[in-house]
C-alpha cells in the first residue's frame, strides 16, 4: 500500500450508494475531513452515523453545489441511479441514471470550477472497452459507445473538461462491484446458495471485477494521482466459467445449473456490458498510487462476502 497521504477536505456525492456506504468510512479513517451530499433527512442520518457531515442539496443545483464546494480541496462524485436488478434490461429504467450521469456530472464540475476546487474524481466503469476476447485491456484499449454507456461517456467528458479547464480531473473506471451492500452481488450468492450460477456470455470470456472494500481505498489513492483515466479491478480478472465457480465454492454449494450463457447474447445491448470478455489491467492505476487490492481476484472477495452475508 501507499505511503499515508495528508488529509484533506472533500466533498462526497453518492454517499449512500453501493460503493458510497464503503468509501465514507474509509475515508473517514483515512483522516480525511468528509463533507456529503444528502437528498433525505434519512440519508443526512446515515452520512452523520458514518462520521460524514451531510449537506441537504440538489445534484442539479450549480450554484448551491459551489456553495457546498467552498473550501473543499477535492470532490468525489460518486452519483448514480442503476435500476435494480429486475429492470437492469429496460431502457427506460436507464434514464435516471443518464440524468445524473450527464447532467449531474456536469452540474458538479462546474461548480467545483466555481468554487476554486482542486481535484475531481468521477466514477465510470470498465464496461466501456470494446470485446477483447482473452487480450488485456488498458486504458488505450478501445471504447464501444453503446446505448446504456452514453451517461457514463458525458461523466467523463465533464471530468475531461475540468481538467482542461486548469483542474486535475481524475476518471475512475471501476470493474463489476462484489461485496456486501452491492444488490446484484447479494442477488448472485443468494442463487449460488441455491446451487444456481448465474453465467452471462461465453463462460471461456473475462469479466472484470473489483470488491467495494478496495474500490473505497482506490478512491483514497486516487487524491494523489495525476490526471487521466485509471481502471479500478482486481489484478487476476476470472473467467466467467472461474467466477461463477469462485462464488458456489464461497457459498459452500456445487452449481446444478449455469444460465443462460451464450444465449444471453440474444438481449444485445441490453446485455453487452455483462456479455462481452473484458480481461482489464490495474496496472497504470498501480503504478501511480501505489494502491494494491486487498482481494486480489473474485476468489478472495467471495470468499469475504460470504463470510459477511451468512453472519448476517
Amino acid at each position: 500500500m501507499r505511503d499515508c497521504m495528508e488529509a484533506v477536505k472533500l466533498f462526497v456525492t453518492g454517499g449512500t450508494g453501493a460503493i458510497g456506504t464503503h468509501a465514507i468510512p474509509e475515508l473517514v479513517r483515512a483522516g480525511h475531513t468528509v463533507t456529503a451530499l444528502a437528498r433525505t433527512q434519512e440519508k443526512a442520518t446515515v452520512l452523520r452515523a458514518q462520521g460524514a457531515a451531510p449537506v441537504i442539496v440538489s445534484l442539479f443545483d450549480r450554484a448551491a453545489l459551489a456553495k457546498a464546494f467552498a473550501g473543499q480541496d477535492a470532490v468525489v462524485n460518486l452519483a448514480s441511479s442503476l435500476p435494480s436488478v429486475t429492470r437492469f434490461m429496460s431502457r427506460r429504467a436507464w434514464r435516471p441514471t443518464e440524468k445524473v450521469r450527464a447532467e449531474g456530472s456536469a452540474a458538479v464540475v462546474d461548480a467545483a470550477l466555481d468554487a476554486g476546487v482542486e481535484r475531481v474524481l468521477q466514477e465510470s466503469v470498465v464496461m466501456l472497452y470494446c470485446d477483447n476476447g482473452s487480450e488485456w485491456v488498458d486504458e488505450d484499449s478501445p471504447v464501444d459507445h453503446y446505448p446504456i454507456t452514453r451517461g457514463n461517456f458525458a461523466a467523463e467528458a465533464s471530468a475531461n473538461r475540468f481538467t482542461a479547464a486548469g483542474g486535475t480531473g481524475v476518471v475512475l473506471r471501476f470493474g463489476v462491484f462484489l461485496g456486501p451492500g452491492a444488490a446484484h452481488s447479494e442477488l448472485l450468492y443468494a442463487q449460488a446458495r441455491r446451487h444456481l450460477a448465474a453465467v452471462l456470455g461465453p463462460p471461456d470470456s473475462y469479466l472484470p471485477s473489483i470488491h467495494l472494500a478496495d474500490a473505497a481505498t482506490a478512491l483514497d489513492a486516487a487524491l494523489t494521482v495525476p490526471a487521466g483515466t485509471y481502471n479500478i479491478v482486481d489484478d487476476e480478472p476470472l473467467t466467467k466459467r472461474q467466477y461463477a465457480d469462485a462464488l458456489a465454492a464461497a457459498a459452500g454449494k456445487k452449481s446444478w445449473v449455469h444460465a443462460p450463457g451464450r444465449a444471453a447474447l440474444l438481449a444485445g445491448d441490453r446485455l453487452t456490458s455483462l456479455t462481452r470478455s473484458l480481461r482489464v489491467r490495474n496496472e497504470r492505476f498501480r503504478t501511480a498510487s501505489g494502491w494494491a487490492p486487498q482481494f486480489p481476484s473474485a476468489r478472495e472477495g467471495w470468499r469475504a462476502t460470504a463470510a459477511v452475508l451468512d453472519a448476517a
